[in-house]
């Protein structure tokens, strides 16, 4: 269960939860699964897999999964079976359907079809930090953290987090870091970045495994680009990608700190116990180092 993305999230004043009193609310949107007609479905599972184990916790820090169910019917489908039906329909009245008949026959169609679909499941993960007032999805988009944003105002009848904003920008950093050919703290340059023209046409340039400390690079920044992806390393620990939204994403762990956690369980519930609290302590320094390397948090 190591993440692989991190959507970043502070928690404001206002969130005050126990892990008792998280799992309360989250009761209130538990996953139940598609319905015949329903085209997805969301709701709060068990992170573990524990029945009624809706926050698993360890050292004061908490993980909650969100279950995701998709029906997959393609609208390309619905279109194939639409058509046949309005050709026996102009065939019957004599004339072609209009814009509704055949808006409504598209709508039938497709309720018809749902039931039959293929149903696809995802868990998306979040990780909160009371402590260090954190909240982290593990998901490579934006879009798919809304969804965990909407599931938790729906289950705590608020939303008491906001994004984590900086001093620098995070665009503004990683350009300075490769033009001066390093980066601050514990961080390294690793070899994947994405260069991008302030112009309309946004001209891009990508290297990846290709060394970033060279003339050539230098001369982008030069003529104007900056960077929007930067590969860095934390502390010879943990390396990952990080993107001009602030999103942290391709995160990979030494594997010592797997083998740490193996080495701390015999058995597969104490195994995810290690994991978890051995990723959230890395992440949790790795973030603190970040926002320091960022200029600090901004108002």
């Amino acid at each position: 269960m190591w993440f692989k993305n991190l959507q970043i999230f502070r928690l404001t004043d206002a969130w005050d939860y126990s892990t008792e009193q998280l799992a309360e609310k989250l009761q209130k949107g538990i996953f139940l699964g598609c319905g015949a007609t329903d085209r997805a479905a969301h709701g709060w599972v068990p992170p573990r897999g524990e029945e009624a184990e809706l926050v698993f916790s360890v050292q004061r820090q908490q993980l909650i999964a969100l279950g995701i169910e998709q029906k997959l019917l393609p609208a390309s489908v619905v279109r194939q079976y639409a058509q046949a039906k309005l050709t026996d329909i102009e065939a019957a009245q004599g004339y072609k359907p209009g814009k509704k008949q055949a808006r409504d026959v598209r709508e039938q169609i497709e309720l018809e079809l749902l039931p039959r679909a293929f149903v696809k499941r995802g868990l998306t993960y979040v990780w909160i930090d009371p402590v260090n007032r954190w909240l982290l999805v593990d998901a490579s988009s934006s879009a798919r953290a809304d969804e965990v944003m909407d599931q938790l105002k729906l289950s705590l009848g608020e939303l008491p987090i906001t994004l984590i904003k900086t001093q620098l920008a995070p665009a503004t950093a990683m350009t300075q870091w490769l033009a001066a050919g390093a980066a601050p703290g514990s961080f390294s340059i690793d070899r994947d970045c994405e260069l991008c023209a302030a112009a309309e046409e946004r001209a891009a340039v990508r290297y990846v495994r290709h060394t970033l400390d060279s003339e050539e690079v230098r001369a982008h920044i030069a003529g104007g680009k900056s960077a929007t992806r930067l590969a860095l390393t934390w502390s010879d620990r943990v390396s990952f990608v990080l993107t001009e939204q602030l999103q942290i994403k391709r995160l990979a762990f030494l594997d010592l700190l797997k083998e740490d956690a193996e080495r701390q369980s015999d058995n597969a519930d104490d195994l995810f116990a290690a994991n978890f609290s051995i990723m959230s302590g890395e992440l949790s320094q790795l973030l603190t180092g970040l926002v320091e390397a960022l200029g600090g948090e901004g108002q």
